[in-house]
């Protein structure tokens, strides 16, 4: 079992940053890649970006990766996502979420961090 816990969230006026932090419990941290989802109100959840055990990351548009970097600390159990320039668009619920390298599937979610983004 894995359980991950999300921080960071908050409210931001845009342009500024945050840095969202998720802490996870459990054995299969360091094999399992991370991911980091968010959900807007109205709207079907969405990847954000991932991050393997090697090291390697990728995200969902170039947009994000150009104001987005997500980030891990296997040594503390924890994945993070920086969140520069942020726009009002961003505004959603974020979660982060486990895929052990068994499944390969992302099978544990944490609870969500509520990121809003004022204009």
């Amino acid at each position: 079992q894995v359980q991950l816990v999300e921080s960071g969230g908050g409210l931001v006026q845009a342009g500024g940053s945050l840095r969202l932090s998720c802490a996870a419990s459990g054995r299969t941290f360091s094999t399992s890649t991370m991911g980091w989802f968010r959900q807007a109100p109205g709207k079907e959840r969405e990847f954000v970006a991932a991050i393997r055990r090697s090291g390697t990351s990728t995200y969902s548009t170039d947009s994000a990766k150009d104001r987005f970097t997500i980030s891990r600390d296997n040594a503390k159990n924890t994945v993070y996502l920086q969140m520069n320039s942020l726009k009002p668009e961003d505004t959603a619920v974020y979660y982060c979420a486990a895929a052990p390298l068994v499944t390969g599937k992302y099978d544990y979610w944490g609870q969500g961090t509520q990121v809003t983004v004022s204009s």
